[in-house]
């Protein structure tokens, strides 16, 4: 089996708003095409700003076809430990235990909240060439 990947809630915003340049959209598209999975963590991220209702649309039915990723026993633990161990702010904690424990690349913009966690695979689309 191939590298899965999580996308993180700046990845999902820039790739439906066209945002991230052509090699980084096509990456990303290509993830997309083979499963959209996401934390809970990101789901609360994406659809909790006001915006205009074709946005909250296009979110929402994005963050509808994705596999949301819950707080397991195994997440909220790897994410106790990782607080513990670095300066991380909580809720990138939470994405950065889900990938962990579930096995997952992170696709972020984000690369440096999370380049500290060792074992953490990290794709950022915005530098692909």
């Amino acid at each position: 089996m191939g590298i899965r990947y999580l996308l993180d809630s700046n990845v999902i915003i820039g790739y439906l708003a066209g945002k991230i340049p052509a090699p980084g959209m096509a990456a990303v598209s290509g993830i997309v095409d083979a499963g959209i999975h996401i934390s809970v963590i990101s789901k609360m991220e994406v659809l909790r700003f006001n915006d205009t209702p074709e946005n909250e649309m296009i979110l929402a039915d994005f963050v509808n076809v994705a596999v949301i990723h819950p707080l397991s026993d195994m997440v909220v633990h790897r994410t106790i430990a990782l607080c513990k161990q670095s300066k991380i702010k909580l809720p990138d904690a939470i994405i950065a235990a889900t990938a962990l424990t579930e096995n997952f690349a992170l696709v972020t913009h984000n690369i440096d909240d999370f380049k500290n966690i060792p074992g953490l695979e990290l794709l950022n689309p915005w530098e692909l060439q």
